[in-house]
């Protein structure tokens, strides 16, 4: 089965090199597609976070592996594609929460989102209390390591 899809929009910032750190002072732009009318954002202004579904378009399909220690640091278990969260997966998505900022017509500006500029944004949706966990998140404690300047 081929599946098709086409961009929604695309960010802006000035992060250019998919470095795994330092993503907080980060603001990115997210810009509609020419083909998605305005309307497209009506009413966006009433939520604090979305969900941003993005492509790692810049991903070459020879980096992906299905399993090894995360970041290549051997201090971490041995970890399948699915138990990390690497752009280097086999359909190359990306999906982020983020703080809305800002919508300003066919723009809207978030904090949190680790994407670089020029990516293109396959869906934006809002966050809902209701589909958020129900249950305690459990996770590894090598995650907490991983994560330690990902948002400095």
């Amino acid at each position: 089965m081929e599946i098709t899809l086409q961009p929604v929009a695309t960010v802006k910032n000035f992060r250019t090199e998919p470095i795994d750190d330092n993503w907080e002072t980060i603001i990115a732009e997210i810009e509609l597609a020419d083909h998605i009318p305005t309307e497209a954002f009506n009413n966006i202004s009433s939520f604090s976070h979305l969900e941003i579904i993005y492509y790692f378009d810049k991903v070459e399909k020879e980096d992906i592996v299905f399993s090894g220690h995360p970041r290549g640091n051997v201090n971490y278990p041995m970890t399948g594609i699915f138990g990390q969260r690497k752009k280097d997966r086999p359909n190359t998505i990306g999906l982020a929460t983020v703080e809305l900022l800002e919508h300003n017509n066919r723009t809207i500006k978030v904090k949190f989102l680790d994407a670089i500029n020029g990516t293109p944004v396959l869906d934006i949706k809002p966050v809902f209390k209701e589909f958020q966990p129900k249950t305690e998140i459990k996770q590894p404690i090598w995650v907490a390591d991983l994560m330690k300047n990902y948002w400095k």
